[in-house]
């Protein structure tokens, strides 16, 4: 049963809420947890539940996506037969409100045509959640429906589950039926298809703003969201980089916080998520904040509600606030010296 479910991610998805973070990559390739891109916890997903052919439909910005997912060997996707696949979007006019605009998926037509998967997932790829989707497609099968939307407490994750024959059907019928995407046919009161909904009870958060990214990341410090969304079971997998150990140099103190590998400590470190290769100065104190991969934070710094971007670079002396509701976000590969005090 495993092999009849096709992925296919949608990573056309643009949030102006999300602007500070989105502006040299798309939103799937946004870092997440330390380590991770936003994407890996979709695909990671698919390939737990044995899916073996996934497709990713980019739109802006994807070069630094394609970058992380390479040949999808990570995920154990570079293979001979089906693997992982990039239609990046033409020229679209924006004209889908939902998750997988058909005119996208008509403009790679030959791909649906070519799979032989039964049934297709349609998701989106900027929800952090750890689920197995073979469950949901044995409901949707014993279930006998045409379309299952998944949920959580009512709301929908933007993940549909839809045989193939009638995904390429609606992607046909498009400009006759006026639908653009999924979501154009679910809220259609008069569709005759089949609407089943599957309620999934476990942990999922959607980042589609700066606010909601810093409020999950920040959960992921609490040990059980992180037991929630780490399942031994069910990894989430990423792109592998071999760095060193992260080195401790005397007077480093660190307490209830994520610190990936590579890294060079020498100030305090409290309730934060510090990615690869960071280097903290002696005297700097970072609290309640999110370094993002190989920034550098000089000597005496102060930096409290924080997000800096990839590659930024604070200078000795600088003294940086936000709140938990509205994070200072510093964009990748800035410069912030000691007289940008915020």
């Amino acid at each position: 049963m495993i092999k009849k479910l096709l992925g296919v991610i949608d990573a056309t998805t643009y949030c102006e809420e999300l602007e500070e973070l989105t502006v040299n990559r798309s939103l799937a390739a946004v870092p997440f947890g330390g380590r991770y891109r936003l994407i890996d916890f979709i695909l990671s997903n698919m390939v737990n539940s044995g899916i073996e052919s996934v497709a990713i439909f980019p739109k802006f910005q994807y070069r630094s996506l394609m970058d992380h997912l390479g040949s999808g060997k990570n995920w154990d996707l570079n293979r001979k037969r089906d693997g992982l696949f990039f239609f990046p979007s033409p020229m679209l006019d924006g004209e889908s409100n939902g998750i997988g605009s058909f005119n996208h998926f008509a403009a790679n037509i030959d791909y649906f045509n070519r799979s032989k998967q039964q049934y297709a997932l349609i998701s989106n790829c900027f929800t952090v959640f750890n689920m197995d989707f073979k469950p949901v497609l044995e409901w949707h099968i014993n279930s006998q429906c045409d379309i299952t939307e998944i949920r959580k407490n009512g709301k929908s994750l933007h993940m549909y589950l839809v045989k193939t024959s009638l995904l390429k059907e609606l992607i046909e019928t498009r400009e006759t039926t006026g639908y653009t995407c999924m979501r154009d046919v679910v809220t259609d009161i008069h569709h005759t298809h089949k609407l089943c909904i599957y309620e999934y009870n476990g942990f999922a958060e959607i980042i589609d703003s700066v606010q909601s990214y810093f409020k999950v990341s920040m959960g992921l410090l609490e040990p059980e969201t992180w037991k929630k969304l780490y399942v031994q079971s069910h990894p989430i997998y990423t792109k592998v980089k071999d760095e060193p150990p992260t080195r401790y140099l005397k007077g480093a103190q660190v307490q209830n916080s994520m610190i990936a590998n590579g890294c060079l400590i020498e100030g305090t470190v409290e309730n934060s998520i510090i990615s690869r290769a960071v280097k903290i100065g002696k005297g700097s104190i970072i609290k309640n904040s999110i370094i993002m991969q190989k920034c550098q934070i000089g000597e005496n710094c102060v930096l409290d509600s924080v997000i800096l971007d990839k590659d930024v670079k604070v200078e000795s002396g600088t003294i940086m606030s936000g709140s938990k509701d509205y994070p200072y976000v510093i964009r990748k590969g800035t410069v912030q010296g000691a007289l940008m005090k915020s």
